[in-house]
């Protein structure tokens, strides 16, 4: 075995090898193709998503080749490049991640979750509700992949008490031999005395013994089944409920930063998406879909018993009692909630308010108070993030200040800059910012209106199927990629289609945003669900078949919600004076560009 593991990792390197230097030169043809300017960087762009997709380098030293690609092939100068790196929308995202590491820190999360799971009971498809409705709201305010590595432990905790270990390398035979040792142990079937007198004299009985023991044995084969299916449901509704729950909010995901950041490039005077906005059209679309997909998740692996004949058997209630136990357990174990706990929620709390209440657009936000465009989330964000790092963690004493003789001991704020260096997944900010590059460099260089002058095709697709193919087309993609470098390589396109289409471009943006997380399907799709696979206990065919209606599940609820509630909250319904300028713009530069190819052509 690792003979073969030595020999895949170097399989693996030669591929990356060859990856790193067959791309640029099997790209070269895109650049003879096209005009000077746009080919150039498409060539990028292209670069950029093979490299992307195969990994070849590290996702975020990918998102640093426009640095040295752009100013390089003349597409756009460093000074225009290198802010896209630091836009506003990137510290809105930094100021996520660094709460996150404050409630990781002093275990706010798993607090949280114990008292969920005490509130909502111990049968499975309660706990199986209790998981995901915690994951998501975790997932609401720190990354998908944080949230599941925070769930996972707990999950398996509960299992363990509900069904004890689990051993998914054991044949069959094995099983059969310690399901009749289990049945003697748990005295599921006893025969009396007599009885077995009786039975070594007449055949009868002991045909009918025989009968009985296998009726047992069948009942302990159902049983061993039905924790089977509970322990895959569990696992896998962790990864679907973050996944779900990140597109609730701008800085759940990195996608809906994209877009953000990607409207403010293509469509500076758009104000109308931001923290509140977003959340009041996403929340609803969360809870429904996360309603819907527990109970499709219940029903499949037996959370939910169809049958309400169905006695519960002894071993189920014994072993509820044992999982009610070690939750109650986990939570004493957590102790009194600690000063610092108290604070990192009320700071939490402060978080969301502030964020929320800063331009909710239905009423006016507190933002007004101060000159317009001075304030955005990324202030918001911020501001509360520094509070953590000289907030105290203790409570303070104000008897310290007149007591002479108290020792002057450093008192530890709520987060350390040490703990934010090592908990921070740095590298999303530089993927960020590679997608704002590539999104810059495809408006100055013209490549986006080239894109939208080769979609005539589509331009008779009525939108509300757009919308559905849309979100289709990007959620198969996003299987097979990365979430984040796949919104980057679409967002553009969906701009110029609907601007072709004459319809809001929000009205297919967003659900291109929102269905880059749609990915349920395979374990390579997103991180979490490799987590969650890489426990052993899934298989690849269990997440292929649960997937497969969860994904079809959400096209249909986001196409609902891009038809209804969302039209109101973005003004979907007519096409906005904001995207009328980048359109004139558009059809300025395309003139241009044709002027230009006349010409080069009348002189040949």
């Amino acid at each position: 075995m690792a003979a073969l593991g030595a020999l895949v990792k170097k399989v693996w390197s030669v591929r990356r090898f060859l990856v790193l230097l067959c791309a640029p030169l099997a790209l070269l043809p895109v650049l003879l193709s096209l005009p000077a300017k746009e080919g150039r960087c498409l060539y990028v762009i292209l670069l950029m998503a093979l490299y992307w997709c195969t990994e070849a380098l590290p996702l975020a030293v990918t998102a640093l080749l426009p640095i040295v690609l752009f100013p390089f092939l003349g597409i756009l100068p460093s000074n225009k490049v290198c802010p896209q790196y630091f836009l506003d929308t990137n510290f809105l995202f930094l100021s996520g991640l660094i709460m996150a590491s404050a409630i990781e820190e002093w275990n706010l999360h798993r607090r949280i979750a114990l008292r969920v799971l005490m509130l909502v009971g111990v049968q499975p498809a309660r706990l199986i509700l209790g998981m995901m409705l915690t994951t998501s709201f975790l997932s609401m305010w720190l990354s998908n992949t944080a949230s599941t590595a925070m769930m996972l432990p707990i999950a398996n905790a509960i299992l363990k008490s509900l069904f004890g270990e689990k051993d998914t390398s054991k044949d069959l035979n094995r099983e059969n031999e310690e399901n009749q040792a289990s049945l003697q142990q748990n005295k599921l079937y006893t025969v009396p005395t007599e009885m077995q007198f009786l039975a070594s004299t007449e055949d009868k009985d002991l045909t009918e013994e025989k009968e009985l023991a296998s009726d047992a044995l069948s009942d302990l084969k159902k049983e061993e089944e039905y924790k089977t299916n509970i322990w895959k449901g569990f696992l896998i509704s962790i990864p679907y409920a973050a996944s779900i729950g990140g597109t609730a909010t701008l800085t759940g995901t990195a996608p809906n930063l994209i877009l953000l950041g990607q409207l403010k490039s293509y469509f500076p005077e758009c104000d109308v998406v931001n923290f509140g906005s977003w959340f009041m059209f996403a929340f609803p679309l969360m809870l429904i879909f996360l309603l819907m997909g527990w109970l499709w998740i219940s029903i499949l692996y037996g959370g939910i018993n169809l049958s309400w004949r169905t006695k519960k058997s002894n071993i189920r209630v014994d072993a509820e009692a044992r999982a009610r136990e070690v939750i109650k357990e986990d939570y004493q174990k957590l102790g009194p909630t600690k000063f610092a706990e108290q604070a990192i929620f009320f700071f939490f709390c402060m978080f969301a308010i502030m964020l929320f209440s800063r331009d909710p657009k239905f009423i006016p936000g507190w933002a007004s108070l101060f000159a317009p465009g001075f304030i955005t989330d990324a202030v918001t964000g911020i501001t509360i993030v520094i509070i953590l790092f000289f907030f105290p963690s203790q409570k303070p004493s104000f008897r310290w200040w007149f007591d002479l003789k108290a020792p002057n001991t450093e008192t530890q704020p709520l987060l350390t800059w040490r703990k934010a260096q090592e908990t921070v997944p740095w590298n999303i900010i530089l993927l960020l910012g590679g997608g704002f590059a590539m999104a810059k460099g495809c408006e100055e260089s013209g490549l986006s209106v080239w894109i939208g002058g080769r979609l005539h095709p589509l331009e008779g697709v009525p939108p509300p199927v757009a919308v559905i193919l849309i979100t289709i087309v990007i959620a198969l993609f996003t299987e097979f990629a990365s979430n984040t470098a796949t919104i980057i390589i679409f967002l553009p396109v969906l701009a110029e289609l609907a601007i072709r289409l004459k319809v809001n471009p929000l009205y297919l943006m967003i659900p291109g945003t929102i269905g880059c997380s749609y990915a349920f399907m395979l374990p390579v799709s997103t991180p979490p669900n490799s987590i969650a696979f890489s426990s052993g206990h899934l298989m690849v065919k269990d997440m292929a078949r649960t997937g497969l209606l969860m994904n079809l599940m959400g096209v249909l609820l986001l196409s609902l919600a891009m038809n209804t509630w969302a039209k109101s909250i973005f003004q979907l319904g007519t096409f906005p004076a904001w995207a009328n300028i980048h359109a004139e713009n558009a059809t300025l530069l395309t003139t241009a560009v044709e002027n230009v190819t006349l010409s080069a052509l009348n002189k040949i």
